[in-house]
């Protein structure tokens, strides 16, 4: 089965993670996150791969994370509510999202890439 890509298309990140799965020749399923956000059940099935804090599943520099306060707010959350308000809108979502047989790649960073040539 293909990787999934999930992404904002405007992102300047996640650009540069389909310039280079495309200059690579990585297959992948795209999915716009704005026009259908991760749910609940995902997130919480890629958390659990991933074995990443819940964090790293939020934008933390986006505007909508800023103004919900969820700096603050964060810290106090059990992992479900994190997950529900996650699964709110594709905005609070760190970006881009590559799930596949590699497991879950969370941001771009070209290393990580690198593994699925």
């Amino acid at each position: 089965m293909k990787p999934l890509f999930i992404y904002y298309p405007k992102c300047s990140t996640c650009k540069r993670a389909v310039k280079y799965l495309e200059e690579n020749n990585i297959d992948v399923v795209y999915r716009d996150m704005m026009l259908e956000n991760p749910t609940k059940a995902e997130l919480k099935e890629w958390l659990q791969i991933s074995g990443l804090p819940i964090k790293r599943f939020f934008n933390t520099s986006g505007i909508v994370y800023r103004e919900m306060k969820l700096k603050d707010k964060l810290p106090e959350m059990s992992d479900d509510e994190a997950l529900e308000l996650l699964s709110t809108t594709g905005r609070l979502v760190r970006r881009p999202l590559l799930i596949g047989d590699h497991g879950v790649f969370v941001g771009f960073h070209e290393e990580m890439y690198e593994t699925l040539k």
